[in-house]
């Protein structure tokens, strides 16, 4: 199967100085595009004068992360799709695991593990060894517990099914990509891929963390202000609720997910962290505004059982589970 990697860039032409180059040596004969949501650096400048192998796709405006990878991946004839983040560190042999098992037909989304790059025997907060959910829609992963992050000995290193994959570094079948229409471009950016597989499970998609692939990421490669990840995290959060649980229990889920929303103001007011704080409301308001919109785009297949504890929250700060192996 043909392999395709596409980069997301935004102002990440130091990013792309540092990262670019082992992602051209250790993926030979494979086409590389970075697509630039409307970089205020010279990044394209630095690309076409250092890199004119690689394939630009050029954004005429900051379209977000959903928006950008579904106008770009339009252009791109591939069977599988790597969506990788600017700030990511690979190594020899980083997609041969991970193209058998598409080549096998063994699975439709996946990911390496995901480790550190500034301290590369920990995994990283964005996608670890693989991600879950809880039932009121709590992210989790394998090695990555809130923001408890586990030291990497080896512990996770069989390749499992997961519920969902990091956009920080995800494999995925095109026809997966074009069955579920890509991205909700709704979110802009956080929490896109836990929908986007989220819709796949509902389709009986597999989805996988192929653990003899490792890369390394730093995070925080947008530049986007704590703030704002606060904002628009619990914002997709909760709309993904709205669009991805069966009728019958969305009530209670949403209703004790607000109650966790209202605790995490006060939380965070506790601690001093007023503008989180505002954050929170302002995510929760817009997710009232936004119910109806996100309501319509449900469909009818809600036939699997998506979470794998009931409450991470209750887990983590009650009986005091901070590791993804204490389950």
């Amino acid at each position: 199967m043909k392999l395709s990697i596409v980069i997301l860039n935004w102002n990440g032409k130091l990013l792309l100085k540092k990262f670019l180059p082992e992602i051209i040596l250790y993926t030979p004969y494979t086409p590389i595009y970075v697509v630039d949501n409307a970089s205020e650096d010279d990044s394209i400048e630095f690309l076409k004068k250092e890199y004119k192998e690689i394939n630009v796709i050029k954004l005429s405006k900051n379209i977000g992360y959903a928006k950008a990878y579904n106008s770009a991946l339009k252009k791109i004839d591939s069977d599988v799709y790597c969506l990788i983040n600017n700030d990511v560190m690979v190594n020899k042999n980083w997609t041969t695991p991970i193209m058998s098992a598409f080549n096998n037909k063994k699975v439709d989304i996946a990911q390496p593990l995901l480790l550190d790059f500034n301290n590369k025997d920990k995994f990283e907060y964005a996608g670890a060894a693989g991600g879950y959910i809880d039932k009121f829609g709590y992210p989790f992963c394998r090695g990555r517990i809130f923001d408890n992050i586990e030291t990497n000995f080896g512990q996770y290193d069989n390749s499992i099914d997961i519920f969902w994959a990091s956009g920080a570094c995800m494999f995925v079948n095109k026809k997966c990509w074009k069955s579920l229409e890509g991205f909700d471009e709704d979110f802009f950016m956080h929490q896109e891929e836990i929908d986007f597989c989220w819709r796949a499970k509902n389709l009986d998609k597999k989805i996988m963390c192929i653990s003899e692939s490792k890369v390394y990421h730093i995070g925080s490669g947008s530049n986007l202000s704590s703030d704002d990840k606060v904002y628009f995290n619990h914002r997709n959060s909760l709309l993904t609720l709205v669009k991805n649980i069966d009728k019958k229990n969305l009530p209670f889920v949403l209703l004790v997910r607000s109650i966790f929303e209202f605790v995490s103001i006060f939380f965070f007011l506790f601690k001093g962290k007023i503008s989180k704080s505002i954050m929170i409301i302002k995510a929760y308001l817009k997710f009232i505004l936004l119910f109806v919109k996100f309501y319509k785009k449900r469909n009818n297949n809600f036939s699997i059982k998506y979470y794998k504890r009931v409450s991470i929250v209750s887990d983590f700060f009650i009986l005091g589970k901070n590791k993804f192996s204490d389950f």
